[in-house]
């Protein structure tokens, strides 16, 4: 923690080494500003979602990962080496 003095056009600089931990420099990367009610206020490295990605990120399609995550962790897939046996697998 330490203090940081805004530029006059309003402009705030983060020190290098807190960038980095933050990982703030990767290309892409925002920050999601928020004021609370106590005057604090939060910054937050984010990485916007692309238009075409979004899906992913829906609540029903988390779940789905979640499970599929449960599911290799209990040894509950099987693999193919190739197609022809993953439909010979999907078939029985």
């Amino acid at each position: 923690h330490g203090f940081i003095t805004p530029q006059t056009s309003g402009v705030v600089r983060l020190p290098r080494d807190v960038r980095e931990r933050l990982m703030l420099s990767r290309s892409g990367v925002q920050l999601e500003v928020t004021e609370r009610p106590d005057g604090v206020i939060e910054l937050r490295g984010v990485v916007p979602v692309p238009a075409d990605q979004q899906w992913f990120w829906t609540e029903r399609w988390q779940a789905m990962e979640r499970e599929a995550d449960a599911d290799i962790a209990a040894g509950r897939v099987v693999g193919a080496d190739s197609a022809e046996e993953m439909l010979r697998l999907l078939d029985k």
